[in-house]
């Protein structure tokens, strides 16, 4: 990787140039496919991932077979730093739900470059504190909130990652990542798209009308991207 060239990762975009040579020597660039397992629940990491592009879910899995997720990132994070740095096993999944690619670190090379750069430290504590937060207001909205309005917050924060192009997304796979049954998600999908807000055809999402998407959101998604914006600041 030249010197002067960053991947498109906004943890490696925000790093100082010195510590981002530190860091460039280490990374390895890979392609992320649909459905490829990152990290598995409850076991230890060899790896982190930063992605350049692409969406990952980070979900918890339950003894009926369901998987539920908590959280969901992209270019803006980095997939296992926390349990990599403690030496601890995995406490999600993470799955890549559209494909991209990404930057890959090994654990060693992430402990090396973390004990040496207060910036990386400093950014990978706010992002972890970013992530947590997500995951709280996650659980909120699944508690609190209609599927319409949960719905509409995923593919408005699916949307922000996936970079304004249609979403490879069907409505069992939704259905999966909300908890809720298919039908719920057949009946709503149908209602937004009947009212122009999405355009939904053979396992493809569009957006229409981002605003209207936005109003029929509940507070989830605002209140989210507010905590996000608060501690990147």
């Amino acid at each position: 990787m030249p010197s002067d060239q960053r991947p498109p990762n906004r943890l490696l975009q925000a790093l100082p140039a010195a510590d981002f040579e530190l860091t460039r020597q280490h990374l390895q660039i890979v392609e992320l496919t649909r459905d490829f397992i990152l990290v598995e629940a409850g076991r230890p990491l060899a790896q982190v991932w930063l992605p350049h592009s692409g969406i990952i879910s980070l979900a918890v899995s339950l003894s009926d077979g369901q998987a539920i997720e908590v959280a969901m990132l992209g270019n803006d994070g980095i997939v296992g730093a926390p349990e990599a740095l403690s030496d601890a096993v995995a406490l999600t999944d993470a799955v890549v739900l559209c494909p991209g690619a990404a930057s890959v670190l090994a654990v060693a090379d992430l402990k090396m470059i973390a004990d040496k750069s207060i910036a990386w430290r400093q950014l990978l504590a706010v992002h972890h504190q970013a992530l947590l937060a997500q995951a709280q207001q996650s659980v909120a909205c699944n508690a609190a909130h209609s599927v319409e309005e949960r719905l509409s917050r995923w593919l408005l924060r699916a949307h922000e990652l996936w970079q304004g192009e249609a979403l490879p997304m069907t409505q069992e796979l939704l259905a999966r990542m909300l908890g809720v049954q298919r039908n719920a998600v057949s009946i709503v999908a149908h209602a937004l798209q009947q009212a122009g807000v999405i355009s939904y055809s053979r396992g493809h999402i569009e957006i229409l009308d981002q605003e209207a998407l936005r109003k029929t959101s509940c507070e989830c998604y605002r209140a989210a991207k507010s905590k996000q914006a608060h501690l990147f600041r």
